[in-house]
């Protein structure tokens, strides 16, 4: 029953708010007040941190990446207590106890947990199509979702475990939830795209 514990362990490493408490620490600020509310490392270079922003960014994907890899490599949990893991770090992020169960997007814990389980390989994919939907749109949350697609095709073509399938599907629930005033809203192309369509076809 040793899961039972690394779920604890995993929803408390994943609750911890590094971008609010170095926010608070280093820049004197409350990233709650900074960009759209969210206690997350965005807001955090928002606030003119970059040092702080980059250091926040790496603790939320290494609190999860670490009980995770842990769980999944060298403990070899499998099956359901193994989603149950590995889901707990962003149920964490997204509702810590630290911060009254209100916490950030989940965003760079979400990847922690692909790096934990995949090292590189879902997780890269993730990082590539985010960053590709965040040159092609000004929403986050749809580039968010164009991450989850690379990394939901990574899983079919690559790495097709059942385990790694649930924990998509809960995590896509969890960062659906978390970008929902986003995803209510049509996909724009950014200015600088639309313009060059535009003009590429006078």
């Amino acid at each position: 029953m040793i899961w039972v514990g690394f779920v604890v362990i995993s929803f408390l490493c994943g609750s911890i708010p590094f971008s609010f408490w170095l926010g608070k620490l280093f820049l004197k600020v409350d990233v709650r007040q900074v960009g759209d509310g969210n206690p997350g490392a965005t807001n955090v270079f928002k606030a003119g941190g970059k040092t702080i922003g980059l250091l926040s960014l790496v603790l939320d994907v290494t609190k999860a990446a670490l009980p995770v890899g842990l769980a999944y490599h060298n403990l070899e949990i499998r099956g359901i207590p193994m989603v149950l893991i590995a889901v707990a770090p962003i149920f964490g992020h997204v509702f810590s106890p630290f911060l009254g169960f209100k916490g950030g997007k989940g965003l760079a814990t979400s990847l922690g947990v692909w790096i934990g389980l995949t090292i590189w390989k879902a997780s890269l994919a993730g990082v590539i199509l985010t960053v590709i939907g965040i040159a092609l749109t000004s929403i986050p949350g749809w580039a968010v979702t164009l991450g989850l697609v690379g990394i939901l095709a990574t899983l079919l073509i690559w790495i097709p475990d059942p385990i790694f399938f649930f924990v998509w599907v809960c995590q896509t629930v969890l960062l659906a939830w978390t970008h929902r005033a986003d995803l209510r809203q049509r996909p724009s192309i950014r200015p600088w795209l639309l313009k060059g369509l535009l003009g590429s076809r006078k």
